[in-house]
């Protein structure tokens, strides 16, 4: 068994790629399954954007998905959904269809259109080939974190946003993993200063290290009045698992989200968390479905944070500063 990487890619069969513009601003994060995963997901925000969400509802008949696309550009971005099901196609992937094949692609979006990037695309927004690119660019194994794909252009309350992602392994030899673009309404670590509200679930000063403050205070702290913002990933394990386990796993993920990000799930949130079990591993005992769901909690709460330590600034006047900007000499 290989080195665990603490990312999405610890899952055997997932592959991640990124598409990043720095001038747009913005960018798409493709994670694609070797074969198809089943999946489910769950909405939470009260201002999501997504696409074929819908059939990742328990009770609906489509069981697994080829992969799943998160983007930046608001509903701009749902074009991207499009390249990844073009490079699907490509290579003969999709749900059969009498004699067509549909790639099943859910995806998420989030609204980084204010954050100072030339957003003057013209015509067509460049999201379908920017999802094509981030489906050819997929790769197994390490992949970038921070101002990257989906998370190039996020932010939060205090500090530049980004993709984090984060593993974890049941006692019984499962893997748990998260991959999170965060983009959040609320902040992510403890008024203004370094201390991320995940620290009680850190490994291995995977974010600094730097633990929890003496004191706390919990004033809310937006990043600005009716701006529309979100958190949104994707949590997958290699177990076997039915579509309504599936579907409280990402109940479950939205859980992590809450303990990272404070607050959470607001009006203008399109907090949205896709969820996929790969089928490698049978359970042999109904506790370890349990263990994956607390595992789920903690590797969301942790990938959230690492997004936001991993991230650096965009190179445009006025961005919004990043961790390592104010901290960076606390940074490992």
């Amino acid at each position: 068994m290989s080195q665990p990487l603490n990312l999405l890619t610890d899952i055997e069969g997932v592959a991640v790629g990124h598409a990043t513009d720095l001038s747009l601003g913005s960018g798409v994060t493709a994670i694609v399954f070797d074969e198809p995963a089943v999946a489910s997901g769950s909405v939470l925000g009260g201002a999501p954007g997504g696409r074929d969400t819908a059939l990742l509802d328990p009770s609906m008949t489509v069981q697994a998905v080829d992969a799943f696309v998160l983007s930046g550009g608001s509903a701009f971005g749902l074009d991207a959904a499009g390249g990844v099901q073009a490079g699907l196609r490509e290579i003969g992937r999709g749900l059969q269809v009498r004699t067509a094949r549909v790639p099943i692609v859910p995806q998420a979006i989030l609204i980084d259109l204010l954050n100072g990037g030339n957003k003057d695309w013209g015509l067509y927004s460049p999201y379908r080939d920017m999802g094509y690119a981030a489906f050819k660019a997929a790769v197994k194994g390490a992949f970038d974190l921070g101002t990257v794909g989906a998370g190039t252009g996020a932010t939060t309350a205090t500090f530049k946003g980004g993709i984090g992602s984060a593993s974890a392994r049941t006692s019984a030899g499962h893997t748990v993993a998260a991959l999170m673009a965060v983009n959040a309404m609320g902040a992510v670590t403890v008024a203004e200063g370094p201390h991320f509200w995940a620290a009680p679930f850190e490994q291995d000063g995977e974010f600094g290290g730097l633990g929890l403050p003496q004191n706390f205070d919990n004033r809310m702290r937006l990043k600005g009045r009716n701006v529309i913002a979100t958190t949104i990933g994707v949590v997958v394990t290699d177990a076997v698992l039915g579509k309504p386990d599936v579907h409280r796993l990402s109940i479950l993920a939205h859980d992590g989200l809450a303990r990272a990000v404070l607050p959470t799930h607001l009006p203008g949130d399109g907090d949205t968390i896709f969820s996929a079990a790969t089928g490698a591993k049978p359970l042999s005992d109904p506790a370890d479905f349990l263990e994956i769901c607390h595992l789920a909690t903690l590797v969301t709460a942790r990938a959230i944070a690492r997004g936001v330590y991993e991230a650096t600034a965009l190179p445009v006047p006025d961005a919004q500063p990043a961790w390592r900007d104010r901290f960076g000499i606390l940074a490992r």
